[in-house]
């Protein structure tokens, strides 16, 4: 019987310690966590790739749009005037 509640007393402290340091897990921002890493670190280089691949993929998408617009007023454009509206 003493044996049962010290595993009780256990767990309910377990769950009371789970309980207060699972509080402050949503009040941390992930860039600012990444950000204090060292630079040699794989969650910094990992975070800084997708951050430059995501700003490539922004500029690439607005130059394909840019040239999708001015190719569709030109009809002397090797793809026509219709190949921005896909016809």
């Amino acid at each position: 019987m003493k044996k049962a509640w010290v595993i009780a007393a256990m767990v309910a402290g377990g769950a009371l310690l789970a309980r207060a340091l699972g509080s402050g897990v949503g009040k941390t921002d992930i860039g600012e966590r990444i950000a204090a890493m060292p630079d040699t670190s794989p969650p910094k280089w990992i975070y800084t790739n997708v951050t430059a691949i995501r700003a490539n993929t922004e500029r690439i998408l607005a130059l394909l749009e840019e040239q999708s617009l001015t190719s569709a007023g030109d009809p002397s454009s090797p793809l026509g005037p219709d190949a921005a509206r896909g016809g």
